[in-house]
């Protein structure tokens, strides 16, 4: 059927073009109805007496469903090639949050100065102009020597040789001062006011240069002295500048730095979950309709996780690598997504100390093929490179995204001076070996750790504060210690041949806990409550360390 141009049929009957539609059939995977006799179709003028006309009503009808679907399976090829290249971007984000970021140190923040020649001195070069006069066009010749052995200074002494010497400097100062009156006198004044407007200028740039690098200076001794306002901006500029491969898909992150633990904090706001393709492509249904094909689920969940995990790894590979003076003993990241009408809900959380991200290799390939599965982007998440490096350093990860399954953070950033709900299992760990290592433990040995604390023994030195060897039950939590746990700790004591004990608890000790360790065979345990917790945190570090909730 032939349309005009307003859009109305003229009453014309055009036959489709077989080639174009068997190549549209042939690209959708449906097999075009078999022809008639001699490649005509069925009901063409070789059918049967009963067949219909080719131009009656009947084939004018076939005609316009034919184009109805070769319109509606062009349509589906259009909507199938824009997820494709939703796929393809997905595949490219996920190969430059794997690219290397340069490090965002002090030393790389430094400005230069060069100076910019006045435009007009390199003209003049350039066209010769009246160059000032040089002494070496006015100066003698020195004298020949008399003989091989005269020495270059008698040569010099020559009476003769000073008088010209005498008279070259006279005409090499009269050359200067009628030089410089004619360039007085050819003097502009417009191109005076440009020169002292561009040193002006220059003068301004460099001033500029010497303060900014001079600011830098400053923060960069309060950096040395873990000064937080200098920790902290000095960490969110590298991981801005850890951004710069993926502009398009903005992610920030802010940074709080904890002095009584020395340990970052990251929030990582993680991107919204439609960043990931839901569909496969479409296809025609029975009756002509275009359908989506949807993902399976684990799939779409898979896809969105590795791009999350890429992401956790390259801030805490941009924390780690601008950290130069090993200011930081531990960085803690929580990964949030953040959706209108929605809780900000935590996907991913890493509690990770200094060694453990010397250890581990930050960064996984940027080639997704480059991985070991050999799948790229498609592999199975379990076998995703960036999920095996993150879990190795303990991360806990959402099993399902899109299901609104969270993780609990392994640390809060809500309070400036923190609580012991508030810090990560390092951290913990690290305040409580800091303050029994100043108390007077030496020879700190882990036994035992878990979220909520930790098993260690020590030995302190006779005539220190903790003499003897030690064995310590450090917890955190504001329930109550019973008899039972003392208990324990006696035992414990015995089995490392140990000579004391200290169960120390941010929580407080029930009254038949406090009746044990006054009774004897239990005199050697020494208990600590969050009171004084706290005060060997203020007596030790000098910091605060807030009540517990």
């Amino acid at each position: 059927m032939q349309y005009s141009a307003d859009g109305q049929s003229d009453g014309a009957v055009t036959a489709p073009q077989p080639g174009f539609l068997a190549s549209v059939f042939h690209d959708l995977g449906v097999e075009p109805e078999e022809d008639g006799p001699a490649g005509r179709p069925p009901g063409g003028p070789d059918a049967g007496p009963d067949g219909p006309s080719p131009d009656g009503p009947s084939g004018a009808d076939g005609d316009e469903a034919v184009a109805a679907h070769a319109r509606a399976a062009a349509l589906t090829h259009h909507r199938t090639l824009t997820v494709q290249a939703e796929h393809e971007r997905l595949a490219d984000l996920l190969r430059r949050t794997a690219l290397p970021v340069s490090a965002m140190d002090f030393e790389s923040q430094l400005r230069r100065y060069e100076p910019r020649p006045y435009p007009a001195d390199g003209a003049a070069a350039a066209g010769g102009g009246d160059p000032e006069p040089r002494w070496k066009d006015f100066a003698p010749e020195e004298p020949p020597a008399a003989g091989p052995d005269e020495a270059p200074s008698r040569r010099l002494l020559d009476s003769g040789y000073q008088r010209e010497l005498a008279q070259a400097r006279l005409a090499h100062q009269r050359a200067l001062r009628e030089w410089r009156t004619r360039q007085a006198e050819a003097a502009d004044p417009v191109a005076d006011a440009s020169r002292r407007a561009h040193d002006e200028a220059e003068q301004a740039r460099a001033r500029v240069v010497q303060e900014y690098n001079e600011s830098l200076e400053e923060c960069r001794r309060a950096y040395r002295l873990a000064e937080p306002a200098a920790v902290e901006s000095l960490l969110e500029r590298a991981l801005a500048a850890a951004e710069t491969n993926t502009q398009d898909l903005p992610t920030p992150c802010r940074a709080v730095y904890r002095p009584l633990t020395r340990t970052a904090v990251l929030d990582l706001d993680l991107p919204a979950l439609g960043v990931v393709p839901s569909l496969t492509g479409y296809r025609l249904g029975p009756d002509g309709g275009i359908l989506p094909v949807p993902r399976p689920p684990a799939d779409w969940s898979a896809d969105y996780l590795r791009l999350v995990a890429r992401l956790a790894l390259r801030a805490l590979q941009a924390a780690d690598a601008v950290d130069t003076d090993e200011i930081l003993a531990g960085v803690v990241l929580n990964g949030w997504l953040r959706e209108p009408g929605e809780e900000p809900l935590c996907l991913v959380s890493v509690d990770a100390d200094r060694d453990a991200l010397a250890r581990t290799r930050l960064l996984p390939p940027a080639d997704p093929d480059d991985e070991p599965d050999g799948e790229g982007v498609y592999a199975d998440a379990e076998q995703d490179d960036a999920l095996v490096r993150l879990r190795r350093l303990g991360a806990a990860v959402s099993p399902d995204p899109y299901g609104r399954a969270g993780v609990e953070p392994a640390a809060r950033t809500a309070a400036t001076v923190p609580a012991a709900p508030d810090l990560s299992a390092n951290e913990f760990a690290q305040l409580v070996r800091e303050l029994l290592t100043r108390g007077g433990l030496g020879q700190w040995s882990v036994r035992l750790r878990g979220p909520s604390g930790l098993v260690a023994t020590g030995e302190g030195p006779s005539g220190s504060a903790l003499p003897g060897r030690w064995v310590v039950w450090a917890s955190r939590g504001a329930g109550a210690v019973g008899e039972e746990e003392i208990r324990t700790l006696a035992e414990a004591v015995r089995e490392e041949s140990a000579e004391r004990g200290l169960r120390l608890t941010t929580g407080h000790f029930t009254d038949g806990a406090l009746d044990l360790t006054g009774a004897d065979g239990h005199r050697h345990i020494h208990l600590v409550d969050g009171d004084g917790f706290r005060e060997l945190a203020r007596t030790h570090l000098g910091l605060p360390l807030a009540a517990g909730r």
